[in-house]
């Protein structure tokens, strides 16, 4: 997938691995938003899982066009790599007035994965107001394993968001954050387009890393959110210390000493005096 490079930062992809997700607003031009309601209107083709991004989506088409933006090619090739393959894609409706809410979820079954991960692409063409709904995450799941719509028995959680945002904007999710479209209670009916990517390559040190040792990096990874139990909640900085190992190829970097502590296993014993 080509890309210009605008790669992301080190303190970028720590707030990913921290919230699980980062958002681009209001990055997709005018013009190409205006465009994509038609487009959707007519309808995507299908495509099978697993697919080649120059094959899923042709040369000129919107989608291809979309993904080949700068700022998009460059957080997508930070997060899983150089020609990731296309999961599936398709575009959420949620018609005016629609009195229904989408449980909390997250999206197919538990994935034990702890060094790789699948990106979501969440692309609104519209201006997403509160009335309309918009996307409600839950920062800092992404990480606990649940499976599939478990979830949907909780109401409200501590710290959740529901998105709102210009035209134009990008949402990149962590493929386990759990999140549900709201009900749409406007006049204008609300759309979103989901593309799910899988990475073809290890996920390690594929973005800028002149800032790896910035202070930031570590704030973001040792970020807290309200819904967190005060003792499991810990459990999560510690899966994210986990998933920075992978990602930047360093099996010593910790937090609060949390994982060099729980797995330490000296492989000889001192010999006696």
């Amino acid at each position: 997938m080509p890309t210009t490079r605008q790669l992301l930062s080190s303190a970028q992809v720590a707030r990913f691995v921290a919230h699980g997700f980062l958002r681009l607003d209001g990055i997709v031009p005018r013009e190409m938003n205006e465009e994509a309601l038609g487009v959707f209107a007519a309808g995507l083709p299908s495509v099978p899982y697993g697919t080649p991004v120059p094959k899923a989506f042709p040369d000129g088409s919107f989608a291809r066009r979309l993904v080949e933006l700068p700022a998009v090619s460059g957080a997508l090739e930070s997060l899983v790599g150089p020609d990731p393959t296309v999961d599936h894609h398709f575009v959420h409706t949620r018609e005016p007035r629609e009195g229904s809410a989408q449980p909390l979820h997250a999206d197919a079954v538990i994935d034990l994965r702890s060094d790789a991960f699948d990106v979501q692409l969440m692309y609104y063409p519209q201006e997403v107001t509160a009335e309309m709904g918009g996307t409600l995450i839950v920062p800092g799941s992404h990480l606990r394993r649940t499976n599939e719509s478990d979830t949907g028995r909780y109401q409200n959680l501590r710290g959740q968001t529901r998105l709102t945002c210009p035209a134009g904007t990008v949402v990149l999710l962590h493929h386990g954050i759990w999140h549900g479209g709201r009900r749409n209670d406007s006049e204008t009916v609300r759309h979103m387009y989901k593309i799910r990517f899988n990475p073809t390559v290890p996920q390690v040190r594929l973005w800028d890393m002149a800032d790896l040792d910035a202070p930031a990096v570590r704030e973001e990874l040792g970020r807290g959110f309200p819904w967190y139990e005060q003792a499991t909640g810990r459990l999560e900085i510690l899966n994210r210390v986990r998933l920075w190992r992978a990602l930047t190829g360093d099996p010593t970097f910790d937090i609060e000493y949390w994982a060099t502590r729980i797995t330490n296993r000296p492989a000889t014993q001192r010999s006696k005096a």
